[in-house]
C-alpha cells in the first residue's frame, strides 16, 4: 500500500525484531532467576527456557494458543491480586501500617529529568505494548476471522487499561523511583517493581510469588516471539522478500523453517552465561524498542492509504467487514504520535538524560533500528528499482479471502438487531468487549 520497497524494509524489521526478542527474553528470564538463587549457572536455565518454547511452538497454532491461555490466566489472576494489594498497602492497610497516597509523586516527585526524561522511556514503552498486533497474525489462522478479531482487538484494549495502565499507576505510588533495588548499576538485577512493591510492604513469601508470575511473563513474550518471527518470515519468502524455503508450511499449518530460524537465533540467549550480559541485554533492546515504533506508524499509514485507495476506486466500505471506532482519526492519531516517538528518541539518544554532549554509543543504543530499517529500503530500491504505489494502480484483492459480501452483510444485520433486542447492559457489553 506504500512502496514495495518499504514493504520489505518494514517486513523484516518486524521479523528482526521478534527474531531478537526471543534470545532478549531468555536473558531477561536468567536474570529474573538470579532474585532466588545467583550461584546456578545462567546458561543452564535459559537451555531449559529456550526447549520448553520450541516444544510449545512445535505443536503449531494450537499449541501456541493454549500455551498463552494458561499464561494468559496466571497473569491475570497476579495483577488483579497485585492492584488490589497496592490499593490497601496505598492506603496503610499493609504490616508496616503507614499512608502513602501520592507521597512518591511529591517527595521525590513525578516526571523525574522532567521533560526529557518522559521523552527518554517513549520506546522502552513500546518495546512492553509490542506484541499487541500478533492479532492481526493470529487471526490469519482463524477460521472465522470477522468473528474472532473484533472481541480479541476489544480485549486487547481492556487488557492494555487495566492490566498495564492500572498496574503501572499502582507501582508509581507505592516504590518511588530512587528505591535502590531497581533496576541499575547498583541495584540488583533480578529486582522487579512488582516484586519490589511487595518486598517493601514487608509481606513474605509473596515477593517470591510475584517474581515467578514475573517470569511466566517474560516467558510468555518469548513464546509470542518465536510464533510472530515465523509466520512473518514465512510470509516474507511467500512474497519473494526472503529466501523460498523459509516459506516451507507442513500440513498441520507450521512453517517449520521459520521456526527452526527463531530457535538458531535463540540461542544467543546463552550469553546469559557471560559476564558482558547487562551489556548484551543493552544492545539486544536496542535492536527491538525502535523496531515496533516504525511497525506502528507503516500499520496507521497503510491504512490510511487503503481507505484512500477504496473511495478513488469507487469501492464499498460495506467491504470491509469490520471496522473500528477510532476508525481513520485513530490511524491518523498513530502516525502522527509515532513519528513525534521517533524525534524524541533521537533527542535523547543523541543527547541523553543527564548530558549536554552527544554520545554516540547512547543513539546507537537508541536508534540501531532505524538504520537498519534504512538500509533494507535502499537495498530493495535499488535492487528492484520500485516506485512508489500510486492509489489508482492499489491492488486491494490479493490476499483476500473469497467472501460473499452480500451474505455476510445480511449476516452482520441479523447479529446487530438481535443485539438492539436485548437490554442495555447487554448492548453496552457487546460495544465494549
Amino acid at each position: 500500500f506504500i512502496d514495495p520497497a518499504w514493504g520489505f524494509a518494514i517486513g523484516w524489521n518486524y521479523g528482526i525484531q521478534w527474531l531478537v526478542v526471543f534470545p532478549l527474553e531468555l536473558v531477561a528470564a536468567s536474570m529474573t532467576i538470579q532474585y532466588w538463587n545467583k550461584e546456578i549457572n545462567a546458561a543452564a536455565w535459559v537451555a531449559i527456557f529456550w526447549s520448553a518454547i520450541m516444544v510449545i511452538n512445535l505443536f503449531g497454532v494450537k499449541g501456541y494458543g493454549e500455551a498463552e491461555f494458561i499464561f494468559s490466566f496466571i497473569k491475570v489472576i497476579a495483577v488483579i491480586g497485585f492492584i488490589i494489594f497496592g490499593i490497601v498497602i496505598n492506603c496503610g492497610g499493609g504490616p508496616q501500617g503507614g499512608y502513602i497516597g501520592g507521597t512518591y509523586w511529591y517527595t521525590p516527585g513525578a516526571f523525574n529529568h522532567g521533560f526529557k526524561g518522559l521523552c527518554s522511556v517513549f520506546v522502552t514503552g513500546a518495546f512492553s505494548f509490542s506484541g499487541t498486533e500478533i492479532v492481526g497474525l493470529a487471526a490469519a489462522e482463524t477460521s472465522n476471522p470477522r468473528k474472532t478479531m473484533p472481541a480479541a482487538i476489544k480485549q486487547v484494549f481492556w487488557r492494555i487499561v487495566i492490566f498495564y495502565l492500572t498496574s503501572l499507576i499502582i507501582v508509581g505510588l507505592i516504590v518511588p523511583y530512587t528505591d535502590d533495588q531497581l533496576f541499575s548499576t547498583t541495584g540488583s538485577i533480578g529486582a522487579s517493581p512488582f516484586v519490589i512493591a511487595i518486598r517493601n510492604a514487608g509481606v513474605k513469601g509473596l515477593p517470591s510469588v510475584m517474581n515467578a508470575v514475573v517470569l511466566i511473563a517474560v516467558l510468555s513474550v518469548g513464546n509470542s516471539a518465536v510464533y510472530g518471527c515465523s509466520r512473518t518470515i514465512s510470509a516474507l519468502a511467500a512474497q519473494g522478500h526472503a529466501p523460498k524455503f523459509l516459506g516451507y508450511i507442513d500440513r498441520q499449518g507450521r512453517p517449520i523453517f521459520g521456526i527452526m530460524l527463531s530457535g538458531v537465533v535463540g540461542l544467543l540467549c546463552f550469553v546469559a552465561a557471560s559476564e558482558k550480559e547487562p551489556e548484551v541485554f543493552a544492545w539486544l533492546m536496542a535492536l527491538t524498542g525502535l523496531s515496533t515504533i516504525f511497525t506502528w506508524g507503516s500499520i496507521c499509514f497503510c491504512h490510511i492509504r487503503f481507505r484512500a485507495a477504496m473511495k478513488l476506486q469507487g469501492r464499498s466500505e460495506r467491504e470491509i467487514v469490520y471496522k473500528s471506532q477510532v476508525g481513520l482519526i485513530g490511524s491518523y492519531f498513530g502516525v502522527i504520535f509515532n513519528f513525534l516517538v521517533l524525534v524524541a528518541q533521537f533527542w535523547t539518544g543523541l543527547f541523553p538524560v543527564g548530558s549536554s554532549k552527544a554520545d554516540v554509543t547512547s543513539f546507537f543504543q537508541a536508534y540501531l533500528a532505524a538504520p537498519i530499517v534504512l538500509a533494507c529500503f535502499l537495498f530493495f530500491k535499488i535492487w528492484k528499482k520500485t516506485k512508489f504505489v500510486s492509489l489508482k494502480d492499489m491492488d486491494l484483492d490479493t490476499g483476500r479471502r473469497e467472501v460473499d459480501t452480500e451474505a455476510i452483510m445480511a449476516e452482520i444485520a441479523e447479529e446487530q438487531a438481535y443485539i438492539r433486542s436485548k437490554n442495555f447492559f447487554y448492548r453496552t457489553w457487546k460495544f465494549w468487549c
